[in-house]
């Protein structure tokens, strides 16, 4: 059993991490939970699971022209900066109190999906009820 949840996790973080929607935390939840890996280790493993799948995205991204370069220029120093800051930061931070912070993320980042669906669901409704009243 111990194989297939692996293979499972590792399924599920690389087609999550493929569609851009954080598979990371997949991978890392089952590390720290169900593999009893410390969290620092986990967030590293994650990075080196991550990159080959990222190169392989943008990879698609840039083919298929879905790049705002001009957005990249933008963002690209402050990315960098915060990568190396965080790095340091973990360092610093006790393994307990970052694995606190994990969670802390994940539950808002969570309930800010459920709350910004709900909104688009019902502008999207407020939208639909508009054009067939025309």
């Amino acid at each position: 059993m111990n194989i297939i949840g692996q293979a499972l996790a590792g399924f599920l973080t690389g087609v999550f991490a493929s569609m851009g929607l954080g598979g990371g935390f997949v991978l890392v939840v089952w590390l720290t939970l169900f593999m009893n890996v410390d969290q620092r280790a986990a967030q590293g493993i994650n990075v080196l699971f991550f990159l080959p799948i990222a190169f392989a995205a943008l990879i698609m991204h840039i083919k298929n022209d879905l790049i705002n370069k001009e957005l990249v220029k933008k963002l690209l120093f402050g990315g960098v900066v915060g990568a190396a800051v965080g790095t340091l930061g973990a360092q610093i931070v006790a393994n307990e109190l970052l694995r606190k912070l994990f969670a802390v993320f994940l539950i808002a980042f969570g309930l800010r999906e459920i709350f910004s669906a709900k909104s688009s669901a019902s502008a999207d409704q407020k939208k639909s009820s508009v054009k067939q009243g025309d």
